[in-house]
């Protein structure tokens, strides 16, 4: 049994995963820290400004995945490229 192939795109370079998933990670300690604010009973201000932070780092990476996904997709030259921008797009448009 075959499965068709959907329009998808796995990012292929290297040096934006290794810089995503390290924005991912920095994320993930905020979060923490954000955790441990309110169990102090930390203000409402402070912990505002981390929360803004750390929704801003994971759009800015979220943004990075899907222009260089777009990017690497439109120079493989992919017989789906229409597909996968469209999908793409909708993914960057859920974002705003």
């Amino acid at each position: 049994m075959t499965t068709a192939k959907s329009a998808t795109h796995v990012l292929q370079n290297e040096e934006t995963v290794a810089a995503l998933i390290t924005r991912v990670k920095r994320a993930q300690g905020q979060l923490g820290g954000i955790a441990r604010m309110l169990e102090e009973g930390r203000s409402c201000d402070e912990i505002v400004t981390q929360m803004s932070a750390v929704s801003k780092a994971i759009h800015t990476a979220a943004f990075t995945l899907i222009s260089t996904s777009l990017e690497e997709c439109i120079i493989e030259g992919r017989s789906d490229q229409k597909a996968v921008s469209q999908k793409l797009q909708k993914l960057f448009l859920s974002l705003a």
